[in-house]
């Protein structure tokens, strides 16, 4: 497809994707033909599942949830990204005891994990869940990367007393 084509798909600016391309920084394979045009290679079919994870900290936010799963199918249709599954889930971001996710993180068979931003991920580290997971071919995508605020703060402060660091309990 054309740059502007890809550029547009992508939400980004003719003149950004050109900048990217020039520098060798545009993240799709690309080549510019004799006539100037730039042409970006189509994606790379997906082997296996695509999972949109979907998490809130506390039980009153269960609503959210299920907003939060519509928002993330909305922005993947807008993307033309298929889901396969939905995972929701209710649990802290600041703990490893989020059996959904555990699953999910061991599930070869899951290609792509799709999350609406970084922290419904996990708050710290995502990193190297993301190094991990590439490490086997797989992906995380964040859809939107700004990341709310007030959420973390409900984390830190919905610690259960077993949860908090350094307890010898």
């Amino acid at each position: 497809m054309k740059l502007s084509v890809w550029a547009k798909e992508q939400g980004v600016s003719y003149r950004t994707a050109l900048n990217w391309f020039h520098a060798g920084t545009l993240p799709a394979p690309a080549r510019q033909l004799p006539t100037g045009t730039i042409l970006v290679d189509p994606p790379a079919k997906t082997v296996g599942a695509v999972v949109a994870y979907c998490r809130v900290s506390s039980q009153e936010q269960e609503s959210d949830l299920e907003r939060q799963a519509g928002r993330v199918l909305t922005m993947c249709s807008q993307r033309g990204l298929r889901i396969d599954r939905t995972v929701t889930e209710i649990g802290s971001g600041l703990n490893g005891q989020r059996t959904k996710l555990r699953k999910l993180l061991g599930d070869p068979k899951v290609s792509t994990i799709v999350v609406e931003h970084r922290d419904r991920l996990a708050h710290f580290g995502v990193e190297y869940l993301e190094a991990a997971l590439a490490a086997h071919g797989r992906t995380v995508i964040v859809l939107d990367e700004t990341e709310p605020a007030d959420d973390l703060a409900r984390d830190l402060t919905e610690v259960e007393p077993d949860e908090a660091p350094g307890d010898p309990s």
